[in-house]
């Protein structure tokens, strides 16, 4: 474990979609809870709400709301180019970077947490936890963009599980 890398990692994904559906899917609060999200709120620098994040705004925040727990993640949309790349604060002060391309017929995804926090619990929850999170939540992104299908865990009767 001592070459292991607690400060980041990167997932990626191949979707076959355009790569205006697949930054809409990151972009737009209603898109997001298609595949990610139960509740999603941008809000501007002065607390107005937003359906969509805009690349003209500085200071831009959100909150999101899982399925099944209430309390929401607040966080602030740092970089946002309209076409191909964005960058929020998740978990604190971690930050994720999605940045979008194309290849063939496909979105490649690429997401890169980083800046993870050192320790035990940032170490447990957002670099291991987080690390499983977002492999679903790609998976999900392309389940739902490719076939329809959403694979999240709805249902408070059953709990938590994976897919929640």
């Amino acid at each position: 474990m001592n070459n292991f890398d607690w400060t980041s990692f990167t997932k990626r994904i191949a979707i076959k979609a355009s790569l205006s559906e697949i930054y809409e899917a990151w972009s737009v609060a209603a898109n997001l809870e298609r595949w990610f999200l139960e509740r999603v709120i941008f809000r501007d620098a002065a607390g107005n709400q937003l359906e969509q994040i805009n690349t003209e705004e500085s200071g831009m925040q959100y909150d999101w709301y899982w399925y099944l727990d209430p309390t929401p993640m607040h966080g602030e949309i740092l970089k946002a180019n309209g076409k191909d790349f964005l960058q929020f604060t998740f978990e604190g002060t971690s930050l994720v970077d999605v940045t979008l391309s194309t290849l063939h017929e496909y979105v490649i995804v690429e997401l890169r947490h980083h800046h993870i926090p050192q320790d035990d619990h940032s170490k447990q929850y957002i670099r291991l936890g987080c690390s499983n999170g977002w492999a679903f939540y790609l998976h999900n992104l392309k389940s739902v963009y490719e076939g329809g299908l959403d694979l999240r865990n709805k249902d408070p009767r059953i709990g938590n599980m994976i897919n929640n």
